[in-house]
């Protein structure tokens, strides 16, 4: 025989009395209920003055009050007790059900508490698998790299235990890739069009010079361009004169 304390809630308890189960039917069942041990029984119910008056459970229905009545028999493993508060001989309003399974006493749960546990189940549930769920995303972030020139790739523990126990061969990095030089040298061009450059280096050591001045040097001036065509034409034709016309040769005497 167990004690529990009653102030316990009565959805999580259960209640038996070994010496009652060989004898337990339906005549007994609900002495078996009425004892003073048993944490479901109301002790100020009608079925408690009936018993002290020595009265059969027929005189129940002609009472006002808190009862207890087997509304269910399976013999010998289950009963159903039920306690409802009585108004009239025709008129009962159901209070709580209670279940007996091989001697044992539970209270069966009312629709609010059978909700209220569905939810909050839920609820842990989904809070659990949206955990789980954040914590893979988490540790999938973890192997991810990323390098401009080669991209995103994934990097586990497993490769970093092989690369350990492989020798390790020394690779000649490339300091940049095509794409990346072929890039950079359209943005210089770019740049060289829209800003051109003022001033202009020769030779190394010597002072930068005005991009302007420069093209002035480079330029031949008119002048002495025709200067220097007329006195090539001069020199051509007095060497022609001096030489004299091919067809003509000199006479010996």
């Amino acid at each position: 025989m167990a004690a529990v304390d009653i102030r316990d809630n009565l959805l999580g308890i259960s209640w038996v009395d070994s010496s009652w189960i060989p004898i337990l039917n339906s005549g007994s069942v609900l002495d078996y209920f009425s004892e003073r041990s048993n944490p479901f029984y109301d002790r100020t119910c009608n079925n408690e003055v009936v018993k002290m008056q020595r009265l059969t459970l027929e005189h129940l229905n002609q009472m006002v009050g808190v009862e207890y009545i087997l509304l269910h028999a399976q013999e010998p493993i289950l009963f159903i007790i039920r306690k409802q508060q009585r108004q009239s001989p025709a008129q009962v309003i159901p209070l709580a059900d209670y279940y007996i399974i091989a001697g044992v006493i539970y209270q069966a749960p009312d629709l609010g508490s059978v909700i209220n546990s569905r939810v909050n189940s839920f609820s842990f549930h989904k809070l659990t698998a949206v955990h789980g769920i954040q914590s893979a995303f988490d540790e999938a972030v973890s192997y991810c790299r990323y390098h401009p020139s080669k991209g995103y790739w994934w990097h586990f523990k497993d490769h970093e235990e092989q690369d350990k126990v492989k020798p390790k061969a020394k690779r000649k990095e490339e300091p940049s890739s095509i794409f990346q030089r072929q890039r950079v040298d359209a943005l210089l061009v770019d740049l060289r069009q829209k800003f051109p450059p003022r001033f202009v280096q020769q030779k190394s050591g010597e002072k930068p010079v005005p991009v302007d001045q420069t093209k002035k040097e480079t330029e031949p001036i008119p002048e002495t361009i025709k200067s220097e065509e007329k006195e090539t034409t001069k020199n051509v034709q007095q060497t022609v004169n001096v030489k004299g016309p091919p067809g003509k040769r000199m006479r010996l005497q």
